[in-house]
């Protein structure tokens, strides 16, 4: 399926594809609004907008607690959510306010390969 759309968000997401054709799914989430803002799916049983909405709060709550542990000096790099077939990944931009969240199959997908092409993409987005 041909991915097709020129903002940044869309442009990472094309790339994304190109380097990871085998994901299962992934979007460019802000994390203010929980919003996708380009987003594709290889597999018809995930919504990767729907569950953009969840892992933002995901990423919220991870906020909080490190500001209630006065953890500074820290950032976010990255989440991993790891079930039994699948790794769900989001790879925070520097700034923290978006996201990339990838759906891989985790017998097909090298997740080491996976965490550097989110390494090299998210950066568009800052």
């Amino acid at each position: 399926m041909a991915y097709s759309d020129n903002s940044p968000a869309g442009k990472v997401v094309q790339g994304i594809l190109s380097d990871l054709p085998g994901l299962m799914a992934v979007a460019v989430v802000d994390v203010t609004s929980g919003m996708s803002l380009a987003s594709h799916s290889n597999s018809p049983a995930i919504n990767p907008d729907t569950a953009a909405a969840y892992n933002t709060e995901v990423v919220k709550q991870k906020q909080k607690a490190m500001s209630a542990l006065k953890l500074q000096g820290e950032k976010i790099e990255d989440i991993l959510i790891s079930l039994s077939n699948q790794s769900h990944l989001l790879k925070l931009t520097d700034n923290g306010t978006k996201f990339i969240y990838l759906v891989v199959n985790s017998r097909d997908t090298n997740l080491a390969i996976a965490r550097e092409v989110l390494r090299d993409h998210v950066s568009q987005l800052n």
